[in-house]
């Protein structure tokens, strides 16, 4: 093996015309070359067949990562739709990569990515959502010039753009309208707190209900798994404190809700109100309708896909993030307090 690699630095330096020394400058990515041997010396490593270096290797203009949470929540398949669009009207395709438990995670698909070359990443409510993770991760892409968009989940300090919807609004919207149907004991519930939306949606209904209600509201919270089960369970445990209306993180978190709610023998809305978060497909066919605060998707799909394209053609602007206002969607889940009129 030590023979080798020596045999390959005479065949490349002899075919470029450049010297061993600057040879090992290029594959080792270090300065003091220029542009003319470095273009020669990249020459000669594809007429000779060896493999380009990761950093040498040219980046299809075609193609662009999309990185999903997950496909299990409608919501995440609606932005790849809108996202890969998107793209396509741009002249890029979209290479889905979306995580599972018993699959690739985040950084296995990232290395992928890189090594096929593309011209940009969107991360869609990822690891950058987890304000638990090491964002060396990250870094690691700046620092590789990888032009890269964060959709739902900033990470303070990171000079990435960041695309989100304003999640504390989106609280205080559901929280409002409860109030105002005269509900009194509401209670909030959502997935891990190390997710930094879940901590601004809870923030937001927080402020509304103490400023609506009094100092002593807003205690009634239960954080639980993103999916059905983790809404019925969630859901029970407030509704043995008294809750008559419910605030959810997600639209499969108020079907779980609904589920438990009707398992104790109560009825939605005329006895518990619920409320999701997305508006997601289909939700406007569920027993009942579901009122929930809708996720500008489309919106946030194309800003995401005009901000990469904007860094992948160095137009980046200042790094930062952009909210995108929700909006309450009214359907059959909210009711008036059952015992506001006795009050």
């Amino acid at each position: 093996m030590t023979d080798r690699v020596p045999a390959r630095l005479d065949d490349i330096a002899r075919h470029a015309g450049v010297s061993k020394a600057t040879v090992s400058r290029v594959l080792n990515e270090r300065p003091g070359v220029s542009a003319r041997a470095r273009k020669a010396v990249v020459t000669a490593l594809d007429v000779l067949g060896y493999e380009r270096p990761s950093a040498l290797r040219p980046r299809s203009s075609g193609l662009v990562g999309l990185i999903v949470a997950e496909l299990q929540n409608p919501v995440f398949p609606l932005f790849a739709q809108m996202i890969e669009g998107n793209l396509a009207r741009h002249g890029y395709t979209a290479v889905l990569c979306t995580m599972t438990p018993e699959g690739a995670g985040e950084d296995e698909y990232v290395g992928m990515l890189l090594d096929r070359g593309v011209s940009g990443i969107i991360f869609v409510s990822g690891l950058h959502a987890d304000s638990t993770i090491d964002r060396s991760r990250y870094e690691d892409l700046r620092r590789q010039r990888m032009p890269i968009v964060f959709v739902n989940g900033e990470l303070p300090g990171l000079p990435v753009p960041t695309l989100s919807c304003d999640d504390r609004l989106a609280g205080r919207m559901a929280a409002r309208h409860l109030v105002d149907l005269g509900h009194r004991r509401i209670g909030f519930l959502s997935g891990p707190a190390q997710y930094s939306p879940v901590r601004r949606r809870l923030a937001g209904f927080r402020q509304a209900v103490r400023e609506l209600v009094g100092p002593g509201a807003g205690d009634l919270v239960e954080l639980a798994t993103f999916d059905v089960t983790g809404g019925q369970t969630a859901a029970n445990l407030l509704l043995e404190q008294g809750a008559t209306a419910l605030v959810c993180g997600s639209d499969l978190m108020a079907l779980g809700a609904i589920r438990a709610a009707r398992r104790r023998g109560l009825r939605v809305p005329e006895d518990v109100s619920v409320i999701g978060a997305d508006d997601s497909l289909l939700m406007s066919f569920t027993d009942p309708p579901l009122t929930t605060v809708r996720q500008p998707v489309l919106a946030i799909g194309v800003a995401a896909v005009r901000t990469l394209i904007d860094e992948i053609r160095g137009r980046g602007g200042r790094a930062g993030e952009q909210l995108f206002e929700p909006e309450l969607v009214l359907r059959s889940s909210t009711a008036a307090c059952p015992t506001a009129a006795t009050r």
